[in-house]
């Protein structure tokens, strides 16, 4: 079959480019002057920006290898008297087994499983209990009832 002529433009033109990408690949190759070391160097400066100039010794700051925290911070250990608190269970389902019971001082709604408590509740009963950090947030454990 014979080409076309659109066919020959094509592959004319194909081969144009191809021969301009050699000419500059190797252009670029003859420039190209050895870098040094201090040519690849970058620094940060204080705002946390990468520079080409090295920061100013007068702004340094120096930090101890302690103030550094990683993860979750230190917390200080919390007293066993504070975490007793009395309160109100609002609502109680004894099918399922859990309930919840609203703290007299900080009015927050506390969780409670059955496996938390050491008598009977039921709602409106005014209880006694410690609050424990679980997954999901805070729980009531050794509910009993208030005298």
């Amino acid at each position: 079959m014979a080409e076309t002529w659109n066919k020959k433009e094509r592959e004319k033109k194909k081969k144009q480019q191809k021969k301009e990408k050699a000419e500059k690949k190797q252009e670029r190759k003859d420039n190209e002057k050895p870098k040094s070391m201090d040519d690849m160097l970058a620094y940060v400066d204080e705002n946390g920006n990468l520079s080409a100039t090295p920061p100013d010794p007068r702004k340094m700051k120096k930090i101890r290898a302690e103030d550094i925290e990683i993860g979750v911070p230190k917390q200080e250990a919390v007293d066993p008297a504070d975490l007793i608190r009395t309160g109100t269970v609002t609502f109680f389902n004894e099918s399922k087994g859990y309930g919840f019971i609203k703290d007299l001082v900080t009015q927050e709604s506390v969780f409670v499983h059955v496996n938390g408590l050491r008598e009977a509740v039921r709602e409106n009963s005014k209880v006694i209990f410690e609050v424990e950090m679980g997954p999901k947030g805070a729980n009531a454990v050794n509910v009993k009832l208030a005298p």
